[in-house]
């Protein structure tokens, strides 16, 4: 069996699964936000229970208009807030949260060979960790909070190999964004992405996280990494509870195999108005941007932060250009006070945001008017996703997102 396979396969007592049979499936974490969690709620008392199935298994991170940005979030976060505290379920409120696909795995919720729903489609990060990980919709939560199963169908997987070594400026991000170019945002639709080779290998947790996030913007179910001893190092401090490592067998059968080299790629940047809509930093150099965007549970954590420091130090943001840092949880702000990356941030006349989703999803603390193009470290640069209908979103890694905000054009770290 490949590593999906063999998860789903502990988790539906089945010796053996194959793609495409339906199982049901017992749940290690299900997982809402302040957007999804009042609908589920609302879902789950339908239902004519009164107790989620297990509170140390239910968690909620109103994370996505928080701090509370009007009347109606408020009023969101307060239906989450009850509910957890009534049901005793974790609950993140503002001050210990974070943004919930960085925080969940920093607090050891979330471990290895574990299977985790969350009604937030970037759920599929923590097969970082060589989980099985998956975004669906409020309702199948609503569901699995009441029973601790979810009905699921066994998807193919596809094996991505990356070999090589990579460029200083060349991240995960970059590895995920190029695939996502190459097989498009349809590529993998409900497929389990398996990511490995000695690129991959060579990848911190943070890269992995990165490119598991994204798994969802090639239509995958999930995006899975084989747990090893950077994983396992990453989480023994913070495990929980008892977790048990999967791994792929070496006759896995999958439906495709597809290899990179590393050793020549760029930086990638997405183009809008989809994340599959990738060229080489080279060759986008010169496109005028308004607005710089550091942060999102796909870039927002420690090393990421690092390395836009890294470009930023002793440099300033171009006048005309607003840059916007957002750590990816209270950890992460933390850390980067401690190393001095924050002084580094303001003295270059970045904005920087306690934890918050903010305009990732077009939601808060930065939202683009008509005809404004912004470079960003999040995931998706869909029509309005970051504000207007009329404005442009393009995707790439920190050090580019950085570099562009002092060129005032997206340009590549090495120009500066």
């Amino acid at each position: 069996m490949t590593l999906a396979e063999s998860i789903l396969a502990g988790h539906s007592s089945r010796e053996h699964v194959s793609p495409g049979e339906f199982l049901n499936v017992k749940v290690d974490m299900v997982l809402a936000n302040d957007i999804t969690g009042p609908i589920a709620i609302r879902e789950f008392n339908k239902i004519g229970v009164n107790r989620v199935f297990d509170p140390i298994k239910v968690v909620m991170v109103p994370d996505h208009f928080t701090p509370n940005k009007d009347i109606a979030s408020a009023e969101q976060a307060k239906t989450v807030r009850d509910f957890c505290r009534a049901q005793g379920c974790h609950y993140f409120e503002v001050g210990k949260v974070g943004i919930e696909h960085v925080l969940l795995h920093e607090e050891g919720l979330v471990l290895p060979g574990d299977v985790i729903i969350g009604a937030d489609s970037h759920t599929c990060t923590y097969g970082a960790l060589g989980a099985f990980a998956t975004g669906m919709g409020s309702t199948d939560i609503a569901s699995a909070m009441a029973t601790g199963e979810i009905w699921m169908k066994v998807p193919h997987t596809i094996r991505f190999n990356y070999t090589g070594k990579p460029d200083q400026w060349v991240t995960g991000k970059d590895y995920i964004l190029y695939a996502i170019g190459d097989i498009g945002v349809d590529g993998a639709l409900y497929s389990a992405m398996e990511f490995g080779g000695e690129a991959v290998d060579s990848l911190t947790l943070e890269g992995r996280f990165t490119m598991a996030n994204m798994a969802i913007e090639a239509g995958a179910k999930a995006g899975l990494f084989y747990c090893d001893e950077k994983t396992t190092k990453y989480v023994e401090s913070r495990a929980r509870k008892e977790y048990k490592i999967h791994k792929p067998d070496q006759n896995a059968k999958y439906a495709r195999i597809i290899d990179y080299n590393v050793s020549q790629l760029e930086p990638q940047v997405a183009y809008p108005h989809l994340p599959s809509n990738t060229r080489p930093v080279s060759g986008a150099s010169g496109v005028k941007i308004d607005q710089s965007v550091i942060g999102s549970c796909t870039n927002g954590r420690i090393e990421d932060l690092r390395l836009a420091a890294r470009v930023l130090e002793g440099k300033k943001v171009k006048d005309d250009v607003r840059c916007i840092i957002l750590p990816g949880s209270q950890a992460v702000y933390l850390d980067a006070i401690e190393e001095g990356l924050i002084e580094i941030f303001i003295r270059s006349g970045c904005a920087v945001s306690t934890p918050t989703c903010g305009p990732c999803l077009g939601g808060h603390m930065g939202i683009l008017a008509a005809g404004e193009k912004a470079i960003a470290t999040t995931n998706r640069n869909f029509v309005g996703r970051m504000g207007s209908p009329r404005s442009e979103v393009y995707l790439s890694n920190p050090a580019v997102a950085a570099a562009s905000a002092v060129a005032g054009c997206i340009v590549s770290p090495d120009s500066l």
